[in-house]
């Protein structure tokens, strides 16, 4: 079957759809412990004073630079390309051991491979190249995914390692001890990242970076409040173990309240993924049943204009959604 359809409609079509999921992707699929505005601001500003206050000549963490150091000097070159020490930063984070530079190739390779298969199929190259830029994002995408999933995994781990810790150290044992004993009797990712941060203090480093490096991996409000909380104590003095007592029993507060919300919020967040989609949805039912029927509208100047405006209404509605089903706390 042909569509009447010309290549310029074909393209702003893709286009439309590809801008209309990409808002509601990232609108509604959210990790559980989704922070607010300034919640997220304070983590910035946490972070970014971390990194003023860290000596320049000290290496930012002992495991990368093992990692770094059996790498080719070729290897090493494309690794400090622009861009992949914020790349690699969200492999690590997702959990991922690829390298950011490997990433990369797989992405221009795959991406570049389907758009030429879609612009062949199509005999047109400018679908093909659109098609093939939107998949060469799409590994950035899943390693986002991955990203938040493994953060609400940790973050619903966290309350249950505070308890083994906060027993350890009633026990007598000492705090990087406890933290050991995280690392080698809970799972991942809360087992990995633990046991990231006691490698770096038992090969010499400081209590306060390796924390901080934690902080730096994780990018979690709960986990600045862990981090913060420890080294207040150890300035100021006080009983840690009931401390961490206290901070899981809030934790655990925190995640039924946001697993609630989520929850509440599931109807609406579905609303919006139908209400979108569904006017390209009915697009390209009607091309399938009666090809002669939208070049009515595509054809007329008019019916292009009343095309456009429709589609910044529903760019206007998936915002409108996301500020009724999001809600800050």
């Amino acid at each position: 079957m042909v569509m009447n359809w010309n290549i310029s409609d074909e393209v702003i079509f893709v286009g439309m759809v590809f801008v209309a999921v990409f808002l509601l992707v990232q609108s509604f699929i959210i990790p559980v412990f989704g922070e607010n505005r300034q919640a997220q601001k304070r983590l910035r500003k946490r972070l970014q004073a971390v990194a003023r206050s860290a000596d320049q000549d000290e290496p930012i963490s002992l495991v990368r630079r093992k990692h770094l150091s059996q790498l080719s000097s070729f290897e090493r070159a494309l690794e400090s390309l622009p861009g992949m020490e914020r790349l690699e930063h969200l492999i690590e984070q997702a959990g991922q051991k690829t390298l950011a530079y490997r990433l990369v190739l797989k992405a221009l390779i795959f991406g570049g491979a389907i758009g030429v298969l879609v612009g062949l199929l199509l005999s047109s190259m400018l679908v093909g190249l659109v098609v093939g830029v939107a998949m060469t994002t799409l590994p950035v995408f899943r390693l986002r995914r991955a990203r938040a999933n493994r953060l609400a995994k940790f973050e619903e781990q966290l309350p249950e390692a505070l308890v083994v810790m906060s027993r350890a150290l009633r026990a007598g044992h000492p705090f990087v001890d406890a933290m050991q004993l995280v690392a080698d009797e809970m799972p991942d990712p809360i087992g990995a990242e633990f046991r990231t941060t006691f490698m770096e203090i038992n090969y010499g480093g400081d209590v306060r970076n390796a924390l901080n490096g934690l902080l730096g991996r994780i990018g979690s409000i709960t986990v600045m409040v862990f981090v913060s909380s420890v080294l207040i104590q150890k300035e100021t003095g006080g009983n840690l173990a009931e401390l961490l007592e206290n901070l899981a029993s809030i934790i655990r507060s925190r995640f039924r309240f946001h697993r609630k919300l989520r929850t509440l919020s599931a109807p609406g967040r579905l609303a919006a993924w139908i209400l979108s989609l569904q006017p390209f949805a009915m697009a390209g039912l009607l091309t399938v049943v009666s090809p002669n029927f939208l070049p009515m509208l595509t054809d007329n100047p008019i019916g292009r204009q009343l095309i456009v405006v429709a589609f910044v209404l529903t760019v206007a509605g998936i915002f409108w959604m996301r500020r009724i089903v999001r809600i800050d706390v």
